[in-house]
């Protein structure tokens, strides 16, 4: 099953073209600024957005075809949707909301599919509360429990944890990552936020200025130099796929190997031959023209330059090839100028292990 997404808008003041695809499982990412049309592009999905001018399918099931006059109603996609604020009934406990769901769904899921996603997200100590006595992480678990008894073909999410805190966000986090490995759908995931995208997608479309900017696996959007004012600049940088290879418990660091040598991340619970993302920022990387030795830092990978990003300013950025995958490295003017640095040239990228944020664990694609 794949995803086709090609329309036209105008809005007051703005006006939207994009086209893009998602695959038959795993994590699409739109992502951009405020503004950008990413709610757009998923209310087209949905059907809760009648564009101009349009075409959306999923699979060989075409839902929209404005060029034919054809616009299948909302309440036939088999689309799950969660909305920002959840939206939850206030006056149904959580399993009136669940229940309310699974009896509209077509086709109906079974008993044991119930159980299965109350098991999933950790509902079953809800399932008699009510909204009001729910966290802002609990209530948008019942909203995903609520969009998957639908049944749904498609699931599109419109930034779950925009309103979250940072402790409700890492509360959630891993019950997406739960669904994304578990239910092969596919998944539509609105966000501006970088390391979410890192983290979850395994594709992302960049939309800026009325249109897409670039589409893609993650790993390469983000190594793109070029697309660095739209990916987060400060927080710019790269995803690296790894394996972990080794473990030490008495210092509690795991080993993590990718074509480009191995990168040492603390605390991380895995298991040997487990695949991962890593998502290393372009200011946590340092470069240096000589191996460094007798340095805190655990990591220090041969690299080679291949090109240079400049803005005004005192920094700029810097591509680097490590083995088949990229690194980025944020650096000042000054440093390229007393390094001589330039494209061709063989450095080492120097990165504390303290500062890659999150390894997140990879499946296997059906």
């Amino acid at each position: 099953m794949s995803i086709t997404v090609r329309f036209r808008h105008e809005f007051p003041g703005f006006s939207l073209n994009a086209a893009f695809e998602a695959g038959s499982n795993g994590v699409t990412a739109l992502f951009g600024p405020s503004g950008s049309g990413k709610t757009s592009c998923i209310n087209v999905i949905a059907g809760l957005l009648s564009p101009a001018e349009g075409f959306v399918s999923v699979d060989d099931e075409v839902l929209l075809d404005t060029s034919r006059g054809y616009n299948l109603a909302a309440s036939r996609r088999r689309v799950g949707y969660v909305f920002q604020d959840a939206r939850l009934f206030p006056h149904l406990s959580v399993s009136g909301n669940l229940d309310y769901a699974a009896r509209r769904a077509r086709p109906r899921p079974e008993s044991l599919e119930r159980a299965a996603i109350i098991d999933m997200l950790g509902l079953g100590h809800l399932l008699d509360r009510h909204p009001r006595l729910l966290s802002g992480g609990e209530k948008q678990r019942v909203a995903l429990g609520r969009a998957l008894l639908t049944s749904p073909r498609v699931l599109l999410l419109d930034e779950p944890l925009a309103a979250l805190d940072q402790g409700r966000k890492a509360e959630i986090l891993p019950y997406l990552e739960t669904l994304r490995d578990e239910r092969r759908m596919p998944i539509i995931y609105v966000s501006h936020a970088i390391d979410e995208v890192a983290r979850l997608a395994d594709d992302i479309v960049l939309l800026n200025d009325g249109g897409v900017a670039a589409a893609g696996p993650v790993e390469d959007v983000l190594s793109r130099l070029d697309l660095f004012p739209l990916t987060g600049r400060f927080e710019a940088g790269a995803a690296l796929r790894a394996t972990v290879a080794t473990q030490d418990r008495q210092t509690q660091m795991t080993e993590a190997r990718f074509s480009g040598g191995s990168i040492w991340i603390p605390g991380l619970a895995a298991t040997i031959g487990q695949s991962l993302r890593l998502r290393i920022r372009a200011r946590d990387v340092m470069l240096a023209r000589t191996e460094p030795d007798a340095i805190s830092a655990n990591n220090i990978l041969a690299a080679t330059i291949t090109e240079f990003r400049e803005e005004p300013g005192p920094y700029l950025d810097v591509r680097l090839a490590c083995g088949d995958s990229f690194l980025l490295a944020r650096i000042t003017r000054m440093s390229r100028e007393r390094l001589s640095l330039k494209p061709g040239d063989r450095v080492f990228a120097v990165i504390k292990s303290v500062s890659i944020e999150r390894a997140t664990s990879e499946r296997t694609k059906a």
